[in-house]
């Protein structure tokens, strides 16, 4: 089964991300590393002699494509955004009896 198949998105979307066009949202990610089963942070490595090499991913940031990299700045502000707004959602639930007094 092919991965765009697996993620339901058209084959021409994953191209798009393969060349640096595009880059994914979250959702994508998570759907993309579920099909591959692996973890999400895993799509972003190279690995060499087995080990994922954190120095290459800055160089692989270089080689997206300008609109991708505006797309990849606008969906991590947006990711960003969500979990503020949730931690200070469940901030203000907890009951004034169970917040730390300072």
């Amino acid at each position: 089964m092919a991965l765009a198949e697996m993620c339901g998105t058209s084959t021409s979307y994953i191209g798009q991300i393969e060349i640096g066009n595009r880059f994914p949202s979250l959702e994508m990610i998570e759907k993309m590393a579920k099909a591959l089963r692996i973890r999400p942070h895993l799509l972003f490595y190279i690995e060499a002699n087995g080990y994922p090499d954190e120095q290459i991913l800055p160089t692989k940031i270089d080689l997206l494509s300008d609109t991708a990299k505006e797309e990849l700045i606008k969906r991590l502000s947006d990711a960003i955004r969500k979990i503020v707004k949730h931690t200070s959602i469940m901030s203000d639930t907890v009951p004034a009896s169970r917040k730390r007094r300072r």
